[in-house]
């Protein structure tokens, strides 16, 4: 008799694949409810893409994304796109750990930490508000720089978008204040602003008329005597609020899209403006896609989230895709197939790419990521 087989002949079973067997089905079974719980990422994915020249559904009827009146407009075509970014999951929804596995070999996902997109300090609440804040004040600034490219003249106001509850302005001025005058001089930007405190400086109270705007939307003109003190900031006589910009446009321009926040919209509003205030098609008539901040000026600044955007985009049908350059190093190597993206610094950059694309011209000659990641920096 073999002393490997038991009387009854079967085979006798080592007791080292036993232990293999059961760290392996063990091992199986906790990687199944592994994938069950939730984990400490979300998940980045491109979100829904608007046409900045179309319309969208409210309340069951199409409206237009920008809608323009008092000044003349002309036809347009194709798209000027705008992209959102979608995220998965929150401080109370975690994606689970077989979701953010998945996510991991998705180029068109990022998996991001919990807290670097829904810092503890933040509700969800908060951040939805601060994003539509931002989204407001971003269509302001898409006007403002529309306007300025064409030439097109409006007036600035400085404005508190902030005030410092511990600041000397704190029982006087409003976020929403729009500043007339400082000692009796109209501040034209911040920086005259700032002179007019250092001319009045810490020893004496400083006159402020500002024009204050009510629920009811009646506005009335309220005088206040404040005294600055030294912001710790920048050493300078302040009045411990942060501020902004307003503008009085000579004809409306509204811009309706709900449920989207943030400030990355900015260029490609100031773009389909200028397209609906202008003859001709400024795309010619092509799917253009991009994203990017705005300012007044029409410089245009980095958002988060490109590399969804541009899948967002190519699947959206765009073949063309406009990029801050300051976003450059996370495009180069990650751009999809089937698009084309140009990097572009300022609403003018924008422009000379599509009319580069509408006309038909040599659009190799285009600025790219690849060119602007090759450019050594520049020291001083």
């Amino acid at each position: 008799m073999s002393l490997f087989e038991p009387e009854d002949g079967r085979p006798r079973t080592s007791r080292r694949v036993r232990t293999g067997w059961t760290l392996l089905v063990s091992a199986l079974v906790l990687g199944l409810v592994m994938s069950f719980l939730p984990a400490p990422y979300v998940i980045e994915q491109p979100g829904p893409v608007f046409n900045t020249l179309g319309t969208q559904q409210q309340d069951g009827e199409d409206v237009p994304l920008i809608a323009i009146t008092g000044a003349e407009t002309y036809p347009t075509a194709g798209t000027l796109d705008m992209l959102t970014v979608s995220v998965r999951g929150n401080r109370e929804n975690r994606p689970s750990w077989a979701e953010v596995v998945s996510a991991w070999f998705d180029s068109s996902k990022a998996v991001l930490p919990i807290d670097q997109v829904y810092p503890p300090s933040v509700t969800t609440e908060q951040r939805d508000q601060q994003n539509a804040t931002l989204m407001v004040d971003s269509q302001q600034e898409a006007v403002a720089a529309a306007l300025t490219e064409q030439g097109i003249a409006f007036g600035t106001n400085v404005t508190v978008a902030g005030v410092d509850p511990s600041g000397p302005a704190a029982d006087s001025l409003q976020a929403g204040d729009v500043i007339l005058s400082v000692n009796g001089e109209t501040p034209s930007d911040v920086d005259s602003l700032r002179a007019a405190l250092a001319a009045n400086g810490t020893d004496a109270p400083a006159t402020l008329v500002v024009r204050r705007t009510a629920d009811d939307g009646s506005t009335s003109e309220q005088t206040f005597s404040i005294t600055p003190t030294i912001s710790a900031q920048t050493g300078a006589p302040a009045l411990g609020v942060s501020v902004g910009y307003s503008y009085d446009f000579p004809f409306d321009v509204e811009i309706q899209l709900n449920d989207v926040g943030g400030p990355s919209a900015g260029m490609m509003f100031a773009l389909g403006i200028i397209d609906m205030l202008t003859p001709g098609e400024l795309n010619g008539g092509q799917n253009v896609a991009g994203t990017g901040t705005i300012d007044a000026a029409g410089d245009v600044g980095p958002i988060g989230g490109i590399r969804q955007k541009m899948y967002g985009a190519r699947d959206a049908g765009a073949t063309w895709f406009l990029a801050p350059a300051s976003n450059c190093d996370e495009v180069v190597g990650h751009v999809p197939d089937g698009i084309t993206v140009f990097a572009v610094s300022t609403l003018s950059d924008s422009i000379t790419a599509l009319d580069t694309i509408a006309s038909g011209g040599d659009t190799s000659a285009l600025t790219t990521c690849d060119a602007v990641q090759s450019t050594p920096a520049q020291s001083e």
